[in-house]
């Protein structure tokens, strides 16, 4: 999105606000808080239920949970001997084009302060089900970390990710990413509207987050390729189905991918 900026010759001006869409112009003389407009990008791909068409110039992708507690061997899940999966490398390469394609891209990851004591029990049961479990916050007595602690191994993109510093990163610390996080606020100060959903585990938190945006209006659109779950298949086709009769879209990601193509990036001011 373009934004009009100072003079270069106007001594002592700056700008706060580097978010897209956000900012003040400030000048010795005059504080402008316009927030010019972003010229729409409009794109159409296929489906489900019905072919869509979206603005690219209010869309952001959201990756859920792609961290060493869940995909590593060494992580929480695969020590607990449900060791989650994820098509790392088309991720990797669909993240790279959103940001060709001048979109933002969230990483949406748990992370949790020093304690988990402040989480509610009924949250604290989806981790923890039996006396011998590690739960949220946890620590086994081999590692020094608890469960998903925010800057701790487990709590880290897993190996074939990268965070580029143009990215954004949200600790989450339930199932969704709403609760607790300034997840909605940071989308709605870049002017997004629009959520694109990868990650794991799609029935979890990829679903609850993407079930909690679309009630407070944001149009989501889930891209199954780009999803997985530890649980059965057709937990996760039910939940397919869930999203494209009640909640958003369900898409493919080579179908963005082409979309993305026929629309040139816009040059950030």
């Amino acid at each position: 999105m373009a934004e009009t900026s100072f003079p270069s010759e106007t001594a002592g001006a700056f700008r706060l606000g580097s978010s897209r869409g956000q900012g003040w112009h400030v000048s010795p003389d005059r504080i402008s808080t316009l927030r010019p407009r972003p010229v729409p990008r409009p794109v159409s791909f296929p489906a489900k239920p019905r072919a869509v068409e979206i603005d690219l110039a209010r869309t952001a992708l959201v990756a859920v949970d792609l961290q060493n507690d869940f995909l590593h061997a060494e992580g929480w899940f695969g020590r607990a001997g449900r060791q989650g999966r994820a098509p790392i490398a088309a991720i990797e390469a669909f993240a790279k084009a959103c940001r060709g394609a001048g979109l933002p891209v969230v990483w949406l990851n748990w992370g949790l302060p020093g304690t988990a004591g402040h989480l509610p029990a009924s949250a604290m049961f989806r981790g923890k089900r039996e006396a011998a479990a590690t739960g949220y916050g946890e620590r086994s007595a081999d590692r020094d970390e608890g469960t998903l602690h925010a800057g701790s191994w487990g709590a880290a993109l897993a190996d074939g990710l990268t965070r580029e510093p143009g990215d954004h990163e949200v600790r989450k610390q339930r199932f969704s990413g709403f609760p607790d996080t300034h997840l909605d606020s940071l989308l709605r100060r870049m002017g997004v509207s629009t959520l694109l959903f990868c990650g794991i585990n799609t029935d979890r938190c990829v679903f609850e987050t993407l079930t909690d945006a679309a009630a407070i209006g944001y149009d989501c659109v889930l891209l199954s390729d780009l999803c997985a779950t530890v649980s059965p298949p057709e937990i996760e086709a039910a939940v397919l189905w869930l999203v494209e009769t009640l909640h958003g879209f369900v898409a493919q990601g080579p179908d963005l991918l082409a979309a993305f193509d026929s629309s040139a990036p816009t040059q950030e001011a």
